[in-house]
């Protein structure tokens, strides 16, 4: 192969308007197919955006031998069923976060991924952005000293009851539709898993979801904090803090396309009314794009692939861990 030859399974909005159009704008990529349980909304999907084919069921996709690889944008609750299909079947896998309703489901999903021979990623698209690149170069490379804190935050405001979000049974909630960002940066970043974890989870009465999750994860002498939230204003934000300086993410996650974005280093000057800050401007780019690029790169030329077999199993442990950790003595 010198190109991945994509299907997409479901027509949810993600896909339509970002991830879709990303993939088909990556090099070495090519979207030949969608499918959905209605015929009819994978039809109108495919001709919006230009696709050849089209499916009225996941399982006549994934029997497609012209397509090598499969984006999976379905409800948390079917990753881990579909993407196991999908690997039975021959397919690399890109899905959705969180990858799975457990880390159990997790295991089965990277020993199927094993078992085929086929790649399987989570969809942690920011870590390919070159304002992660660069904040990750400049940790290893010691430019703050070394690492002694991150603290992260990431919140909206959704209290729809019929919304996929606030449905428990599902997997939804705060922590495992945006507060895994937290927990993989944190993960990514120490290099590691952490030794202990306190966190504090307040959940909607009637719908049983986390609507504010905070934790503390320690990673040896390195410590993460972080807050998220599906009922306050919308915003995120990650600083990293070293012991010669720190790091502060502008737009962290949701990182746009059609704007130049920044990081600042800030170390030196007289802190805190005049610290020494270095901006770095970065240009335009489609994390999106940068995602599919690198799973083609891992499918063709055997590049490592990030965000996979034990990693996809680690971030499921620690959010367990962090669900757990609220009991009389609060440490899990």
């Amino acid at each position: 192969m010198d190109s991945i030859r994509w299907g997409i399974l479901s027509t949810a909005n993600i896909g339509r308007h970002q991830v879709v159009p990303a993939i088909q704008a990556a090099e070495r990529c090519e979207v030949v197919a969608v499918a959905s349980r209605s015929l009819e909304k994978a039809s109108a999907f495919a001709a919006d955006l230009g696709i050849a084919k089209s499916y009225g069921s996941y399982g006549q996709l994934l029997h497609d031998p012209d397509i090598d690889a499969v984006y999976v944008p379905l409800p948390n609750h079917m990753h881990a069923k579909w993407t196991i299909t999908a690997a039975e079947n021959g397919k690399h896998v890109l899905c959705e976060k969180p990858i799975a309703l457990s880390s159990a489901e997790a295991e089965t999903m990277a020993a199927a991924a094993d078992a085929a021979g086929v790649v399987v990623r989570e969809a942690f698209m920011y870590r390919f952005h070159p304002s992660w690149v660069a904040a990750r170069k400049i940790v290893d490379e010691g430019g703050i000293g070394d690492v002694l804190a991150i603290d992260s935050w990431f919140s909206y405001f959704n209290d729809d009851v019929d919304n996929i979000r606030n449905i428990a049974e599902y997997g939804g909630g705060a922590l495992m539709d945006i507060g895994c960002y937290s927990i993989h940066l944190s993960r990514m970043l120490a290099g590691g898993e952490p030794t202990s974890i306190k966190a504090s989870v307040q959940r909607d009465p009637s719908l049983g979801v986390d609507t504010l999750t905070t934790a503390i994860l320690e990673f040896g002498e390195m410590v993460a904090t972080f807050g998220c939230s599906t009922r306050a204003e919308p915003d995120q934000r990650v600083d990293i803090y070293g012991a010669e300086g720190r790091i502060s993410i502008e737009i962290p996650f949701n990182i746009p396309i059609d704007r130049p974005t920044r990081l600042s280093v800030i170390a030196g000057g007289n802190p805190p009314t005049e610290p020494g800050t270095k901006v770095v401007e970065f240009d335009p780019v489609d994390q999106y794009t940068l995602q599919a690029e690198a799973f083609a790169a891992a499918v063709l030329d055997g590049v490592e692939v990030p965000d996979s077999g034990a990693d996809i199993i680690g971030n499921m442990k620690v959010i367990e861990r962090v669900l757990a950790a609220t009991g009389p003595s609060g440490w899990a």
